[in-house]
């Protein structure tokens, strides 16, 4: 399952960088770490979600989308604020 999802993320990322690439954008160093930080939290997210509901723990599981999940939600979208406010004012 975490080979898929590695995959899946890995070309979700490269699918961004080509599209803007060939849309002549780009994305600044801060704009690429927020949104790593987001996926890699959201990364995390998902895993310990699955893995408190395999071990029956469902507030445990509840609590890690509230905690972390929020958060991760949080980053992505500041992160794609700051590349949508960068590329109205060009």
């Amino acid at each position: 399952m975490w080979l898929i999802f590695g995959l899946i993320a890995g070309g979700l990322i490269a699918w961004i960088a080509t599209t803007l690439n060939k849309q002549g954008r780009q994305l600044t160093w801060y704009e690429w770490l927020v949104g790593l930080i987001g996926l890699v939290l959201f990364t995390f997210t998902v895993q310990n979600f699955f893995g408190s509901h395999a071990e029956g723990e469902a507030t445990a599981a509840n609590l890690f989308l509230l905690v972390t999940g929020l958060p991760a939600v949080i980053f992505v979208l500041v992160s794609w604020q700051l590349w949508a406010r960068r590329a109205k004012q060009s």
